[in-house]
Protein backbone atom coordinates (compact mmCIF):
# COMPACT_ATOMS: atom_id res chain seq x y z
CA UNK A 1 0.00 0.00 0.00
CA UNK A 2 1.25 3.27 -0.86
CA UNK A 3 1.86 5.60 2.31
CA UNK A 4 -0.62 8.48 2.06
CA UNK A 5 1.42 12.04 1.60
CA UNK A 6 2.91 13.76 4.74
CA UNK A 7 0.75 16.75 4.10
CA UNK A 8 -2.82 15.03 4.05
CA UNK A 9 -1.63 13.31 7.68
CA UNK A 10 -0.61 16.71 9.07
CA UNK A 11 -4.32 18.58 8.09
CA UNK A 12 -6.00 15.36 9.86
CA UNK A 13 -4.07 15.75 12.92
CA UNK A 14 -4.91 19.99 12.32
CA UNK A 15 -8.14 19.19 11.72
CA UNK A 16 -8.57 16.39 14.81
CA UNK A 17 -7.31 19.16 17.17
CA UNK A 18 -9.15 21.59 15.93
CA UNK A 19 -12.55 20.15 16.84
CA UNK A 20 -11.01 18.80 19.74
CA UNK A 21 -10.23 22.10 21.05
CA UNK A 22 -13.52 23.45 19.93
CA UNK A 23 -15.47 20.75 22.02
CA UNK A 24 -16.67 19.05 19.26
CA UNK A 25 -15.12 15.90 19.36
CA UNK A 26 -14.89 15.33 23.50
CA UNK A 27 -12.97 12.68 25.47
CA UNK A 28 -11.43 11.05 22.06
CA UNK A 29 -15.18 10.49 20.82
CA UNK A 30 -15.46 11.57 16.69
CA UNK A 31 -12.94 10.53 13.51
CA UNK A 32 -11.47 12.33 10.49
CA UNK A 33 -10.13 10.80 7.54
CA UNK A 34 -9.06 11.36 3.97
CA UNK A 35 -9.37 9.41 0.55
CA UNK A 36 -5.84 8.60 -0.57
CA UNK A 37 -4.44 6.90 -4.03
CA UNK A 38 -4.94 3.46 -1.98
CA UNK A 39 -8.27 4.07 -0.16
CA UNK A 40 -8.46 6.21 2.75
CA UNK A 41 -6.43 7.64 5.84
CA UNK A 42 -8.21 7.63 9.48
CA UNK A 43 -7.70 8.67 13.09
CA UNK A 44 -6.60 5.60 15.39
CA UNK A 45 -9.13 4.24 18.20
CA UNK A 46 -8.68 5.78 22.07
CA UNK A 47 -5.55 8.45 20.94
CA UNK A 48 -5.97 11.25 22.41
CA UNK A 49 -5.93 14.39 19.41
CA UNK A 50 -3.48 15.98 21.09
CA UNK A 51 -0.82 13.35 21.16
CA UNK A 52 -2.13 12.54 17.74
CA UNK A 53 1.13 11.76 15.86
CA UNK A 54 1.27 11.23 11.48
CA UNK A 55 2.66 7.58 12.13
CA UNK A 56 -0.43 6.58 14.18
CA UNK A 57 -3.53 7.45 11.42
CA UNK A 58 -4.19 4.14 9.75
CA UNK A 59 -4.59 3.58 6.56
CA UNK A 60 -7.44 0.88 4.73
CA UNK A 61 -8.51 -0.05 1.47
CA UNK A 62 -11.88 0.64 0.12
CA UNK A 63 -12.01 -3.17 0.23
CA UNK A 64 -11.05 -4.00 3.86
CA UNK A 65 -13.33 -6.30 5.32
CA UNK A 66 -11.09 -5.94 9.25
CA UNK A 67 -8.40 -3.89 10.79
CA UNK A 68 -4.94 -4.88 9.83
CA UNK A 69 -2.95 -6.63 11.89
CA UNK A 70 -0.69 -4.85 14.13
CA UNK A 71 0.37 -1.20 14.61
CA UNK A 72 -2.19 1.33 16.05
CA UNK A 73 -5.95 0.16 15.72
CA UNK A 74 -8.47 2.11 13.28
CA UNK A 75 -11.45 4.35 14.29
CA UNK A 76 -13.64 2.03 15.24
CA UNK A 77 -15.78 3.88 12.51
CA UNK A 78 -13.79 2.92 9.93
CA UNK A 79 -16.68 0.64 8.39
CA UNK A 80 -18.93 3.68 7.89
CA UNK A 81 -16.19 5.78 6.39
CA UNK A 82 -15.43 2.67 3.67
CA UNK A 83 -19.11 2.85 3.04
CA UNK A 84 -19.21 6.65 2.60
CA UNK A 85 -16.29 6.33 0.23
CA UNK A 86 -17.32 3.63 -1.23
CA UNK A 87 -20.95 5.14 -2.18
CA UNK A 88 -19.99 8.65 -2.51
CA UNK A 89 -16.86 8.88 -5.35
CA UNK A 90 -16.60 12.70 -4.98
CA UNK A 91 -16.02 12.50 -1.41
CA UNK A 92 -12.75 13.54 -0.18
CA UNK A 93 -12.89 13.68 3.68
CA UNK A 94 -15.07 12.84 6.04
CA UNK A 95 -15.68 13.75 9.33
CA UNK A 96 -17.55 12.46 12.54
CA UNK A 97 -18.45 14.35 15.92
CA UNK A 98 -20.22 13.98 19.26
CA UNK A 99 -20.78 17.88 18.91
CA UNK A 100 -22.96 19.06 22.23
CA UNK A 101 -25.98 20.24 20.89
CA UNK A 102 -26.03 18.44 17.11
CA UNK A 103 -25.63 15.31 19.25
CA UNK A 104 -28.62 16.60 21.75
CA UNK A 105 -30.59 17.08 18.95
CA UNK A 106 -29.72 13.62 17.36
CA UNK A 107 -30.57 12.00 20.98
CA UNK A 108 -34.72 13.60 20.39
CA UNK A 109 -34.25 11.64 17.26
CA UNK A 110 -34.93 15.34 15.14
CA UNK A 111 -32.82 16.29 12.24
CA UNK A 112 -32.39 20.30 11.48
CA UNK A 113 -34.97 21.74 9.03
CA UNK A 114 -34.16 24.27 6.68
CA UNK A 115 -34.81 27.63 8.88
CA UNK A 116 -31.59 29.01 8.26
CA UNK A 117 -29.64 29.89 4.86
CA UNK A 118 -26.27 28.88 6.01
CA UNK A 119 -28.03 25.15 5.73
CA UNK A 120 -27.39 24.99 2.13
CA UNK A 121 -23.35 24.58 3.44
CA UNK A 122 -25.05 20.78 4.20
CA UNK A 123 -26.67 20.54 0.99
CA UNK A 124 -30.27 21.16 2.71
CA UNK A 125 -31.92 20.10 5.44
CA UNK A 126 -30.06 17.49 7.77
CA UNK A 127 -31.86 14.08 8.35
CA UNK A 128 -31.57 12.09 11.69
CA UNK A 129 -31.36 8.67 10.41
CA UNK A 130 -32.79 5.99 12.98
CA UNK A 131 -29.94 4.46 15.72
CA UNK A 132 -27.62 1.64 15.27
CA UNK A 133 -24.74 0.17 17.48
CA UNK A 134 -21.51 2.57 17.03
CA UNK A 135 -18.77 0.38 14.58
CA UNK A 136 -21.35 -1.56 13.01
CA UNK A 137 -22.37 -1.92 9.25
CA UNK A 138 -25.95 -1.17 10.35
CA UNK A 139 -24.90 2.34 11.34
CA UNK A 140 -23.00 3.02 8.10
CA UNK A 141 -25.52 1.68 5.78
CA UNK A 142 -27.90 4.47 7.60
CA UNK A 143 -24.97 7.17 7.02
CA UNK A 144 -25.12 6.84 3.88
CA UNK A 145 -28.56 6.78 3.16
CA UNK A 146 -29.15 10.06 5.44
CA UNK A 147 -26.15 11.33 3.22
CA UNK A 148 -27.80 11.40 0.15
CA UNK A 149 -27.81 14.17 -1.81
CA UNK A 150 -26.13 16.07 1.27
CA UNK A 151 -23.13 16.90 3.11
CA UNK A 152 -24.43 15.90 6.80
CA UNK A 153 -26.63 13.67 8.68
CA UNK A 154 -27.30 13.01 12.17
CA UNK A 155 -27.36 9.77 13.71
CA UNK A 156 -29.53 8.73 16.24
CA UNK A 157 -28.07 8.50 19.82
CA UNK A 158 -24.76 9.14 18.27
CA UNK A 159 -23.81 12.24 16.50
CA UNK A 160 -23.02 14.41 13.31
CA UNK A 161 -21.21 13.03 10.04
CA UNK A 162 -20.31 15.69 7.39
CA UNK A 163 -17.97 15.01 4.15
CA UNK A 164 -16.42 17.18 1.85
CA UNK A 165 -13.49 18.03 -0.54
CA UNK A 166 -10.69 18.46 2.39
CA UNK A 167 -10.74 17.41 6.25
CA UNK A 168 -10.99 21.17 6.81
CA UNK A 169 -14.17 21.87 4.57
CA UNK A 170 -15.70 18.60 5.85
CA UNK A 171 -15.50 20.27 9.19
CA UNK A 172 -16.30 23.74 8.19
CA UNK A 173 -19.68 21.71 7.66
CA UNK A 174 -19.51 19.61 10.80
CA UNK A 175 -19.15 23.30 13.17
CA UNK A 176 -21.82 25.09 11.16
CA UNK A 177 -23.85 22.08 11.64
CA UNK A 178 -23.58 21.80 15.36
CA UNK A 179 -24.16 26.14 15.37
CA UNK A 180 -27.40 25.62 13.61
CA UNK A 181 -28.42 22.68 15.72
CA UNK A 182 -27.77 25.40 19.02
CA UNK A 183 -30.31 27.59 16.87
CA UNK A 184 -32.88 25.18 16.87
CA UNK A 185 -32.65 24.08 20.01
CA UNK A 186 -32.60 27.61 21.27
CA UNK A 187 -36.09 28.66 19.50
CA UNK A 188 -37.58 25.16 20.94
CA UNK A 189 -36.53 26.22 24.70
CA UNK A 190 -38.25 29.88 23.76
CA UNK A 191 -41.20 27.88 22.69
CA UNK A 192 -41.09 29.37 19.16
CA UNK A 193 -41.34 27.46 16.16
CA UNK A 194 -38.70 28.30 13.35
CA UNK A 195 -39.77 29.91 10.06
CA UNK A 196 -38.66 27.35 7.12
CA UNK A 197 -37.38 28.29 4.29
CA UNK A 198 -39.53 26.96 1.06
CA UNK A 199 -38.55 24.45 -1.14
CA UNK A 200 -37.81 27.24 -3.63
CA UNK A 201 -35.65 29.12 -1.69
CA UNK A 202 -33.66 26.49 -0.96
CA UNK A 203 -33.01 26.10 -4.41
CA UNK A 204 -32.10 28.94 -4.95
CA UNK A 205 -30.02 29.76 -2.04
CA UNK A 206 -27.80 25.90 -2.88
CA UNK A 207 -27.25 27.58 -6.61
CA UNK A 208 -25.74 30.56 -5.36
CA UNK A 209 -23.80 28.19 -3.49
CA UNK A 210 -22.59 26.11 -6.22
CA UNK A 211 -19.11 28.35 -6.11
CA UNK A 212 -19.44 29.44 -2.45
CA UNK A 213 -15.87 30.16 -1.08
CA UNK A 214 -14.51 29.52 -4.40
CA UNK A 215 -11.59 31.05 -3.56
CA UNK A 216 -10.83 29.40 -0.35
CA UNK A 217 -9.76 26.22 -2.09
CA UNK A 218 -8.73 24.26 1.21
Amino acid sequence: MTAAPDDVRREIIGVSQALDAAGLMPNKSGNVSCRTAAGFLITPSGVPYAELTPAQLVELPLTATQEPAGGPRPSSEWRMHRAIYAARPEVQAIVHTHSPRATALACAGRGLPAFHYMIALAGGDVRCMPYATFGSDALADHAVQGLEDRRAVLLANHGVVAVGATPRRAAAVAAEVENMAGQYLDLLAAGLQPQVLSDEEMRAVLAKFEDYGRIERR
